[in-house]
């Protein structure tokens, strides 16, 4: 089965009302053919994990990988992935342009800088985090991710409010 295939239908009893074990009440809509086409925005999507797209927007140090977005899936609003930080790496300055980000880390100890300037004396400002830790990025803020595990990649699981994957690599923080 392949993730474009169809989920197999709910089986019924002879005397069984019309519809799938969860709605009886709904009617049977009968055999769905092999190759939906349906318009992308009128069904749901499964993106199995060997099925992400590689072929984003990439930043130095790091690899993203789509699994929603307005190309693959029809969103309007949201773009969905991951990111892999290798052992001992560090991720080229970047940032979302009007995106907000929205991180979840999976695996791994990644570290998220970014340059504090709301005082007078500019500074790095490193965030530690752990599996199972958030991490929210404003619009527009210059930010990079690093993996110190020298021998461990660094996982996370990224929403954006855009569309499409947006990165605007930078020379600094």
């Amino acid at each position: 089965m392949t993730p474009h295939d169809p989920p197999p239908r709910a089986s019924h009893d002879a005397g069984a009302a019309p519809g799938d074990a969860f709605h009886p009440h709904f009617p049977d809509p009968g055999p769905t053919p092999e190759d939906d086409r349906r318009p992308l925005r009128a069904r749901l999507h499964h993106i199995s994990a060997d099925a992400l797209d590689g072929d984003t927007a990439q930043t130095g140090g790091m690899r993203r990988f789509a699994a929603i977005s307005g190309h693959r899936v029809g969103s309007e609003r949201l773009w969905m992935g991951q990111t892999h930080v290798a052992p001992a790496t560090a991720s080229a300055n970047h940032h979302h342009g009007a995106s907000e980000t929205a991180i979840y880390v999976v695996k791994g100890h990644p570290e998220f800088v970014f340059a504090d300037d709301t005082s007078s004396t500019r500074e790095e400002v490193r965030l530690r985090t752990a599996p199972g830790d958030y991490i929210f990025v404003p619009p527009y803020v210059p930010h990079r991710e690093e993996n110190p595990h020298p021998d461990e990649e660094a996982v996370v699981v990224i929403a954006r409010s855009t569309q499409e994957a947006i990165v605007v690599n930078l020379p600094t923080l």
